[in-house]
């Protein structure tokens, strides 16, 4: 994938919201206005447990199993968690307390108001809720997640108090070694059963993380929550296992045309008016997940993260993961390259070098990209 050259001084003071052409389907943002993050007292805290182990039952952390008359399961509304409105967006996570002298440097509130909102890809939201198909409701996708332990009481004293959040370490010779950083149990907002967000660009998903006191993951990181085992078993190739299944994270949704046209992603505006996000709320598929814990490591959508270049030691911008319509482009891990045919195998360990920018300067944004976060354990 080409990435155009989009040269710019921007600190963070100054998040940009605008859009940009970008080659090959994928959609980029420009400088723009935005104001400098800070953390929002206003923003409720996330709800919601995080852990290391397999699902379990019967712990106080697992989130609150939905059920009609006599424990009926309901429907719901897949729609329903769709929101455009920035209030409901930013409902759906919480952000720091700044300290005064953080404040005079941050202003929480501007930034919120100019990097939230439906309507447009100038922002980040959850795609365009005219063109979107939603198939699981936030109480089908709970009702499947009944008795999982998300978070364990001590994950969380381990990761700072912060909800949906579990340590991953190495281990060696079968001992675990202490563990470096925590890891977003689910894509960013990080709650159980709503959905990702997208339209984000690195920039500003790394200022998203910091106003919550966590930081864009590493791929290292990203790829070792997904591979790795805490009970220090062999690392698996896939989050769920050693072979692709498709069926068993939500890679199998072809795109659709819109008004009997396809896709159209050649700039940001014409991505959000033709190309559909169709995503499903965190969690709805309870076999994706790693053994640490972790949830849609492959489909739904994309995952920013970043990479230090070992040739200049400068902070990049690194696009990992796949999307719920990974089916279109998948490919075994241990298959060879079809010929005439763009594929990709979508292992934990995938490097792909898809829109590499310096994080300083990295607007790509896309209706399938998203991102979760991670904090360092001190």
């Amino acid at each position: 994938m080409s990435r155009p050259s989009r040269p710019s001084r921007v600190a963070l003071a100054a998040l940009t919201v605008a859009a940009a052409a970008c080659s090959r389907g994928e959609p980029d943002r420009g400088p723009g206005d935005a104001a400098a993050p800070a953390a929002s007292p206003a923003a409720p805290s996330a709800s919601g447990p995080g852990d290391a182990a397999p699902p379990a039952t019967g712990s106080a952390g697992a989130p609150p199993a939905a059920g009609g008359p006599a424990g009926a399961p309901l429907a719901g509304d897949p729609m329903a968690i769709h929101h455009e409105a920035r209030e409901d967006l930013v409902r759906l996570f919480s952000l720091k307390e700044l300290t005064p002298r953080e404040r005079k440097f941050r202003n929480p509130e501007l930034f919120l108001e100019k990097n939230f909102g439906g309507g447009g890809p100038s922002r980040i939201n959850q795609g365009n809720r005219a063109l979107a198909r939603h198939t699981r409701s936030k109480e089908q996708c709970l009702e499947g997640l009944r008795g999982v332990v998300l978070q364990t009481e001590e994950q969380r004293a381990r990761c700072g108090g912060h909800e949906n959040m579990v340590p991953v370490f190495k281990t060696a010779r079968g001992k675990a070694r202490p563990a470096e950083f925590c890891i977003d149990v689910f894509e960013f907002p990080n709650k159980p059963c709503e959905l990702p967000m997208v339209w984000a660009s690195p920039t500003q998903a790394a200022a998203v993380c910091s106003l919550q006191g966590k930081r864009l993951c590493t791929e290292d990181e990203w790829s070792l929550a997904c591979r790795g085992d805490p009970e220090g078993g062999a690392p698996r190739t896939y989050a769920y296992g050693d072979e692709l299944d498709l069926a068993v994270c939500h890679t199998q949704t072809r795109h659709r045309d819109i008004d009997g046209k396809p896709c159209d992603a050649d700039t940001a505006r014409s991505a959000y008016e033709t190309c559909a996000t169709d995503t499903e709320p965190a969690g709805a598929y309870p076999a994706c997940r790693s053994r640490f814990g972790v949830f849609d490591q492959h489909g739904n959508v994309a995952e920013i993260m970043t990479r230090r270049d070992r040739d200049d030691g400068k902070l990049y911008s690194q696009l990992k993961g796949s999307a719920w319509f990974y089916v279109e482009v998948a490919r075994a891990h241990d298959a060879p390259r079809p010929k005439g045919q763009e594929t990709y195998p979508d292992h934990c360990s995938f490097s792909p070098r898809w829109h590499v920018e310096p994080m300083e300067n990295a607007w790509h944004v896309n209706y399938h990209l998203g991102f979760r976060c991670c904090k360092t354990v001190h």
